[in-house]
């Protein structure tokens, strides 16, 4: 018999879905699935040439914090 994987809490899951629940973050995630370990500016720029979207680094920064908060990416500084 298989061993069941726990199951993650409903904190957890809310946090995922709030994640993904904005169109901008979902850009985000297509993009590093395309190709990860992109700076930040180069995924602004690509959301910016291929998807029209023209926010801040500085927004693009917050919408990577609430991504990793909610275990989807992990980003480091260079």
């Amino acid at each position: 018999m298989a061993d069941l994987i726990p199951a993650p809490d409903a904190d957890t899951l809310a946090t995922v879905f709030k994640a993904l629940d904005d169109e901008t973050r979902r850009l985000i995630l297509d993009e590093l699935v395309l190709r990860d370990g992109r700076t930040l500016f180069e995924i602004c720029t690509v959301l910016t040439m291929r998807h029209g979207v023209s926010s801040s680094r500085q927004a693009i920064s917050q919408h990577l914090a609430v991504l990793e908060e909610a275990g989807l990416v992990t980003t480091e500084r260079r």
